[in-house]
């Protein structure tokens, strides 16, 4: 038997003919949240084998016409959907990148040659206020607005900007175009310019219908073996002039989030307000009479995503989409007219961040965290929920964990929560502890007038009763191993036999 296995390990490790080793190191810098591409600098083939590998743990693979993404939970949990694989060269890309995935990147390559590259990944942190920021303008109809991604463009760089999503403009080596398309020509009208030195973007008189969310993409190539992408937000804000006392506000937030426009005012019996989304009536509220969405078009884009606030007539968007961006009005008729406007921005949320039930289990007994993945403001409400029954609160520097009866008996003192991120831990968790936790966190904005964004996060606990004996789990654990690495064996004996009967 121990021939057997010696002889499988070789049929398996052994491939004539990889005498050449090429091996190269090369060593990445990047910001937090930017992308990267790890270039192999190769075609692969159908008998070409590639493994990719994060400080020493297979992360992908392709072999033939397939490939393989983080078939473990760890690779899955760290990494959650951001890393991608051409299958055409092998390249790696890492999108959305977080301090956590700093570390070396390995890939092996074996054909008639073995490849090694080496990948040194430095992530840089951004400051909560760099993170995801958008930048915000706003401007009279009439005058120009420059959107300036504030450096140099690298001769090699190309840069691509959007506006909500569609192309507008591109800046390759020397080379620049604008609006290619007959949308864009028509919406713009020669009024944009591209600053070929540093890609800032110029937009030129000015209207209402340039309000919006302008993306700026740029793809870095300082090296062969790799390119960086780096994304610029800005939202512009267009105020008309009128005879109407008027303001206007903007706020960017990310896909499924909910936020708050608020109107600053009670509301009284005699008040009309009403709400229009690009132009187009949205809600209304006549004395005490309220109305959402009374058209097809209405109710089909936001399908009862919108709730009116009968005593202010705050308007709040649930569950955002980036279709929801626009140009949001307020008219008030009363004694004056009252014009409020609010542009919101919502762009894509990134795949890993999207609100997903996060799951975890625990052997009862040990501890748990649950953690936001943010630093909160000092601004912010941040309220935890055990099964739609509130347990923990911070507001401020002020926190509360288990105000009632029923909270206290159930936990008894076991919960823990950080003021830095309102991450919260059990420290002795129990089966009865198994269910859904909700994290709500509402951060206020004021600038001209008020806005809340309320962000939810969910997560699933299994806590597992630890009455059965550890040595029996790690018996079954064994077994359960020792019965996969039997048919892995015996798989590759047969596919040895095959290959042997062939030839």
């Amino acid at each position: 038997m121990k021939a057997v296995f010696v002889w499988l390990i070789l049929c398996l490790c052994f491939v004539p003919g990889n005498d050449v080793v090429d091996d190269d190191r090369d060593e990445v810098s990047l910001m937090e949240r930017d992308s990267v591409t790890l270039h192999t600098g190769v075609k692969t083939n159908q008998q070409e084998r590639m493994t990719w590998y994060f400080n020493d743990t297979r992360i992908a693979q392709i072999r033939g016409d397939k490939s393989k993404i983080c078939t473990d939970d760890q690779c899955k949990e760290r990494f959650r959907d951001r890393l991608k694989l051409d299958s055409q060269t092998g390249d790696l890309i890492i999108t959305n990148t977080r301090t956590t995935d700093a570390g070396v990147f390995q890939l092996h390559a074996v054909s008639k040659r073995i490849i090694q590259k080496i990948f040194i990944v430095t992530v840089i942190d951004v400051s909560g206020t760099e993170t995801d920021q958008t930048n915000t303008k706003s401007a009279m109809e009439g005058e120009s607005v420059t959107l300036d991604p504030g450096l140099v463009k690298n001769p090699n760089d190309s840069m691509r900007w959007f506006f909500n999503d569609d192309f507008i403009a591109e800046i390759t080596g020397e080379q620049s175009d604008i609006c290619t398309d007959e949308q864009c020509k028509e919406r713009f009208r020669d009024r944009l310019k591209l600053n070929n030195q540093t890609g800032s973007l110029t937009i030129t008189n000015i209207n209402s219908t340039d309000a919006g969310l302008y993306k700026l993409q740029i793809n870095i190539h300082i090296h062969p073996h790799h390119s960086i992408i780096s994304i610029r937000r800005f939202s512009i804000t267009v105020t008309g002039v009128s005879g109407v006392e008027t303001d206007g506000v903007s706020v960017s937030l990310m896909e499924g989030y909910s936020v708050t426009l608020h109107t600053d005012v009670e509301n009284n019996h005699q008040d009309t307000m009403r709400w229009y989304l690009n132009d187009f009536r949205i809600a209304q509220i006549t004395g005490d009479q309220s109305k959402i969405c009374t058209d097809d078009e209405c109710k089909e884009r936001f399908r009862d995503r919108l709730k009116l606030d009968h005593q202010t007539g705050s308007l709040t968007i649930m569950n955002t989409r980036t279709t929801d961006s626009g140009y949001y009005k307020l008219l008030i008729s009363s004694l004056k007219i009252i014009q409020k406007i609010f542009h919101v921005a919502v762009y894509d949320l990134p795949a890993d961040e999207r609100d997903e039930m996060k799951r975890k289990s625990v052997k009862e007994g040990t501890s748990v965290t649950l953690d936001t993945q943010v630093i909160t403001n000092p601004k912010d409400l941040v309220r935890w929920y055990f099964k739609d029954i509130h347990i923990a609160e911070i507001t401020g520097d002020q926190s509360k964990i288990c105000t009632d009866d029923e909270c206290k008996e159930r936990f008894r003192d076991r919960l823990k929560m950080d003021h830095q991120t309102g991450s919260l831990t059990n420290k002795n968790t129990r089966t009865t502890d198994s269910g859904v936790y909700k994290l709500k966190i509402v951060h206020s904005i004021r600038r001209r007038h008020s806005i809340s964004i309320i962000r939810i996060k969910r997560f699933s606990i299994t806590v597992i009763d630890s009455s059965l004996p550890s040595g029996v789990i790690a018996g079954i654990c064994v077994a359960v191993f020792l019965l996969v690495v039997l048919i892995v064996i015996c798989v590759k004996c047969c596919r040895c036999g095959h290959k042997k009967n062939d030839t």
